[in-house]
């Protein structure tokens, strides 16, 4: 461990069984840290030496960043910086304002509408084979759902086989950003994620001249075509970059989202029949803050800082968790049960702290899709309340796995039944 960070308790665990049980059980394991060391401590994982700081106040101070003493790059880039270079969580100050910039008007309130219409016919497509099926592994199935939707409205790609090759190396990316190993040794994760990478990256350059002179409305057309009132854009090379991170983003985080909302729903069916917006919006919030598709964050102090009263030297890469802070019981009431009407007016506990909720991140890294990821959300689980009823089938094991993005360990069985539109 750097000396540096000497003067920080330690998190308790060897190199290695960090790694393992950050991994096998991440809410316990933030817990039990936090427990018996404290909200800062020094630990060695991922192969490197960083500092674990848990609590409300640690989310708020790093992801706000109102002072610029963070970098999200230089958290980033170790874990993410070969598999999706370029991306805007890669990206810092200026240099980050301006892809941004360019970025959001593809995310404009005034396109989800038509981002709803067209993705509508897929939903329905998933729901009708769904409800033929009976049960199916909703995990997978709306993984397959939502990479559809996001080669269609994203890449604009129709072809069935081109759909399945997207589909294969987006897998193989994500599974990569979460190996232990992080060197390309044959027939290793990693390996694959940089190979899958390799391809995604021929498949999009081949095709970013002709979506420059075209008049797409898929998101690969409209940052091939962005200008702002400089007239800069983004070169050929940085529409790829952003277009493999977004894609990996927009269907990954979607999924996970969608699996828990439904899952949750199953488990606790009296709330299927709650369709009010108010109670919609709020099954969201509380499947999110159950379950974050990123339960945690990594950053870099860019100088010397405190938090919790720990001095973080600057060059320190540090890990903050919305999935502790979510599930604390200094901010939440009985903080590990299902209980949308938290949110409600009536108890507002998400207001409790200003960074007790942050599902998107926060500050100039707040998800710039999260308004999209919201509305394609509603737009699936309003199509399945309207036609079916389901059930977590009998012998689900709840076992959750957070990292690299949430997901059912296993997957999730889900039993569906038709019902009467209206």
């Amino acid at each position: 461990m750097t000396p540096a960070l000497a003067h920080l308790p330690h998190c308790g665990h060897p190199p290695i069984l960090a790694d393992l049980r950050f991994l096998r059980d991440t809410l316990g394991f933030l817990r039990r840290v936090h427990e018996r060391r404290g909200p800062v401590t020094r630990i060695f994982v991922f192969g490197r030496p960083q500092v674990l700081a848990l609590g409300a106040e640690a989310n708020a101070r790093t992801l706000f960043d109102r002072d610029d003493a963070f970098s999200a790059a230089g958290g980033w880039t170790p874990l993410l910086g070969e598999l999706f270079p370029g991306g805007l969580i890669l990206r810092d100050g200026a240099d980050h304002r301006r892809h941004r910039r360019l970025m959001l008007p593809a995310f404009r309130r005034d396109r989800l509408g038509e981002h709803r219409r067209q993705m509508q016919p897929i939903i329905d497509a998933a729901i009708d084979d769904w409800l033929q099926r009976g049960q199916v592994e909703f995990h997978g199935c709306v993984k397959r759902l939502t990479l559809d939707i996001a080669a269609r409205l994203f890449l604009g790609v129709r072809l069935q086989q081109e759909i399945d090759d997207v589909a294969r190396d987006f897998i193989d990316l994500v599974q990569a950003s979460a190996a232990l190993v992080r060197y390309p040794l044959p027939g290793g994760a990693y390996r694959r994620g940089l190979q899958a990478r390799g391809r995604l990256v021929r498949f999009l350059s081949a095709r970013v001249a002709a979506r420059r002179d075209g008049d797409g409305d898929d998101l690969f057309s409209l940052l091939c075509r962005e200008r702002d009132d400089d007239g800069m854009h983004y070169t050929d090379a940085e529409v790829v970059d952003h277009m493999v991170f977004m894609l990996m983003a927009a269907h990954d985080t979607t999924t996970s989202a969608l699996a828990t909302v439904v899952m949750a729903l199953g488990e606790q069916p009296q709330w299927q029949r709650r369709a009010t917006e108010d109670d919609d919006a709020n099954i969201l919030r509380e499947a999110l803050r159950l379950y974050p598709p990123l339960p945690t964050i990594a950053r870099m102090a860019t100088r010397e800082v405190e938090l919790h009263g720990c001095r973080i030297p600057a060059g320190t890469r540090l890990i903050v968790a919305p999935l502790f802070v979510q599930r604390d019981p200094q901010w939440w009431t009985d903080p590990d049960r299902f209980d949308p009407e938290r949110f409600g007016p009536a108890r507002a506990e998400h207001r409790r702290h200003p960074a007790a909720w942050t599902p998107f991140g926060g500050g100039a890294h707040m998800c710039v899709g999260m308004n999209f990821a919201e509305m394609q959300v509603q737009a699936v689980l309003e199509a399945l309340r309207a036609r079916a009823r389901w059930t977590v089938a009998s012998g689900f094991r709840k076992d959750y796995a957070y990292l690299p993005i949430g997901r059912p360990r296993g997957g999730l069985p889900v039993r569906f039944d038709a019902c009467s539109i209206g």
